[in-house]
């Protein structure tokens, strides 16, 4: 681990900013403008524009062609702000990792579109997969902040709705409790140098517009019941409000019977993956989680020991 460059992250990531709450256009132009400053997109990848159930979505390949498995991404941004593109450096290095093919959603965002528009979306997008004959075992969720919050709760809405689970899930830093009840929330408050309490309530009352956040949809950290669901690689670093959304969905997920790695780094930020090439931290992170995705199809395809 490399101190300097969790100080030069930490640096950037405190930059003055605007005071007080911004209007919705200018929290969008502002994201996609820190995430294009401050992430570099991998080489070794093809995007192509495609259409995912009733939404568009960004089609990535590896060049030099897919290899068995497919992701289906979902980015971050809160619920209101972010695109395929702005999280194309964690999406771009999944596929270059895994030699698999990825769709990363454009789900629509609140306020225009509050929840649960986008889980609608997101099963959607997964129905149309298995429609075209995609095999379950081979289809993994991934995403980070709200979008791993959102591969969450929409493998939790595909399950209700019977739908065969996907293979896996990974989720970066996500987002997973409306009630905003975890200790980190206050206790972090201050070290991590993204979001405050007011930050995040503020989007986030955007995506409720008036639901009562007391459901698992909402707050599967302390709410879903999560019987059947499929392996989860969960990965926070301890400089985020958000930590604690992690570590209750891991216990829960234990308490569940369902294989869960909590992986928890210490003194980076909120979806510290995103900085690949710059913090060794972040390149480590993304080469387990690579490797976690190509160790769940291998146990998926392996043939099982016939009965005796």
């Amino acid at each position: 681990m490399s101190k300097e460059q969790r100080a030069q992250v930490n640096a950037m990531l405190r930059q003055p900013r605007p005071e007080g709450p911004r209007t919705v256009e200018a929290l969008r132009a502002g994201f996609e403008a820190l995430m294009s400053r401050t992430t570099t997109v991998p080489d070794g990848i093809r995007t192509t524009p495609a259409t995912l159930g009733n939404r568009p979505a960004l089609h990535v390949t590896p060049t030099d062609g897919p290899r068995p498995g497919l992701i289906l991404y979902f980015h971050g941004g809160g619920w209101v702000v972010g695109s395929p593109e702005s999280t194309m450096s964690l999406t771009g290095r999944l596929v270059t990792g895994t030699g698999f093919e990825a769709y990363s959603l454009d789900y629509r965002l609140a306020p225009e579109h509050p929840f649960p528009a986008a889980i609608e979306d997101g099963v959607s997008a997964y129905r149309a997969l298995l429609d075209r004959g995609q095999d379950p075992s081979a289809i993994f969720f991934a995403g980070d902040s709200a979008g791993g919050g959102l591969a969450v709760t929409t493998c939790l809405a595909a399950r209700d709705a019977g739908l065969p689970v996907p293979a896996a899930i990974v989720a970066f830093s996500p987002g997973l409790d409306a009630t905003r009840t975890g200790e980190s929330m206050d206790t972090k408050e201050g070290t991590d140098p993204i979001f405050t309490r007011a930050s995040v309530e503020h989007t986030g009352a955007m995506y409720l517009a008036g639901a009562d956040p007391r459901q698992p949809l909402l707050s599967p950290a302390v709410l879903a019941d999560l019987t059947g669901f499929p392996p989860m690689l969960i990965q926070v670093g301890t400089n985020e409000i958000l930590l604690d959304d992690s570590t209750r969905l891991a216990a829960r997920a234990w308490a569940a019977g369902v294989d869960v790695i909590l992986d928890v780094t210490a003194d980076v930020p909120h979806v510290f993956q995103s900085f690949a090439g710059i913090l060794d931290e972040a390149d480590e992170a993304l080469d387990r989680a690579a490797h976690f995705l190509s160790q769940r199809l291998r146990a998926a395809v392996a043939p099982r020991p016939s009965a005796q």
